[in-house]
Order: C-alpha cells, then structure tokens, then sequence
C-alpha cells in the first residue's frame, strides 16, 4: 500500500513516515502543499496524509484542487487545526477523515484501514489468487496448496506489490520505488535478496514455479503453462 504524506514540519514527517514503513507501508514524502498535489496527480497512490498549514500551498486548497482535476484518492487531515469549524472545512474540501495533533500513531493505522474499507470498491475481495497460491490483503495471510506461508513484513509487502502487478514484468527500481516510496534508500542487491526468500517460501517444492526472473529486465508473478 503506498502513502503519500504531506507535512512541512522535518521531524514530525520522519517520525510518522518511519513509523508508516515500519508497518510496511510504502510512503514519499513532499514538504509543501504544491508537491502535494504534483505528486498526488502524477503517480498512484492508495492513501494521502495531509497536513493543513503548509508552505507555498495549504492542505486544504491541496486537496480542493486535487478533487476538482478529478483524483479521487483517500485523504486523511493530520493537523494540529483541532476547532470544530476547522474538521468541518477539512471535510467539505474533500478529506475522507480528520486527525487533531497530537495523536496516538495506532490510531492513525486504525484510521487508515478504516479509511481504506469504506472507500474500497465493494466488489473487490481481499483476497487475490494466482494459480494455487493465495494472498488476503486484509489479514496479510499468505496461502499456497491450503498451507499457510509465514512471511516478514517486507517480503509481504513484495508480493503483494507483485499481485497487483500480475503478468507485468518489474524492474528492481519499480519494486523498490512501489513497496518503500521514492525516498526510500537500500543496498543495490536488496530487491534481489529478498526475491531470493520469497521464492524458497513460495516455490520451493513446487513443480509449477510463480515468481520468475525475466534476464535483464526484473521480475514477474504469473502462471506459465
């Protein structure tokens, strides 16, 4: 799931963004409100977290001019703008939920997910299958052959990165940026190590193999005949 966060003060922005990738979100960071809204138009994302008083453009004119280009996606107020009048403007601009400064960060997650429920499409499952393998990207659990398959967060969020992305071949730095945002900075070979694990986890012992590299290129879940 990836996240962008906007907020222009440094410490609180590292502070939660390293709490969000701990939870193994992927998360970018921008400081102002016109990188909001630059970054929120050109990429895809499931979630932004903004703050309301920001530099060059504040939150709210952010999310307004964001929903009228016609981008639809979820916004949760972080902001220390607690006044009733303040949680009313932040709605009617088009924020999906409101959180007052200061907050507990499990409830942020909670909110999150609740966030993610209520705007998910209702005819989409949780659950995504390839093959006999299965994911539900609720519960995070991970099946193949009716077994289940103990994960780390990041080989989790590897994999679930390779679901939505079925049958399309992935460079290492699309994996990188998707699962752990563009801020995020790793060893060279790090997409390649943790490829490594999933596939002893997910294929080994298992005629039909679903993570495949494609030489040169990057990697690729799918069913091959």
């Amino acid at each position: 799931m990836r996240i962008l966060f906007a907020e222009d003060d440094a410490t609180i922005r590292a502070s939660v963004s390293r709490m969000l990738r701990k939870a193994t979100f992927a998360v970018d960071e921008v400081d102002n409100g016109r990188d909001a809204v630059d970054f929120l138009l050109s990429a895809p994302y499931d979630l932004a977290i903004f703050d309301i008083m920001m530099p060059e453009m504040d939150g709210l004119t952010a999310v307004r001019k964001a929903r009228d280009a016609g981008n639809k996606t979820p916004v949760i107020f972080l902001t220390a703008k607690d006044a009733l009048e303040d949680r009313l403007n932040g709605l009617y601009a088009g924020a999906d939920d409101y959180i007052t400064k200061p907050f507990a960060f499990e409830e942020l997650i909670a909110r999150i997910h609740v966030v993610m429920r209520r705007t998910a499409s209702p005819v989409i499952s949780d659950e995504r299958t390839i093959s006999d393998l299965s994911i539900n990207v609720r519960t995070k659990k991970v099946v193949r052959a009716g077994k289940e398959i103990p994960l780390t967060g990041r080989e989790y969020a590897i994999l679930e990165y390779l679901f939505k992305n079925a049958g399309a071949v992935l460079s290492r730095e699309q994996i990188q940026n998707g699962v752990w945002g563009y801020e995020y900075e790793g060893v060279s070979n790090m997409i390649d190590v943790y490829i490594k694990n999933l596939r002893k986890k997910v294929d080994e012992g298992f005629d039909k193999k679903l993570i495949h590299t494609v030489r040169y290129l990057g990697y690729v879940l799918r069913e091959e005949a």
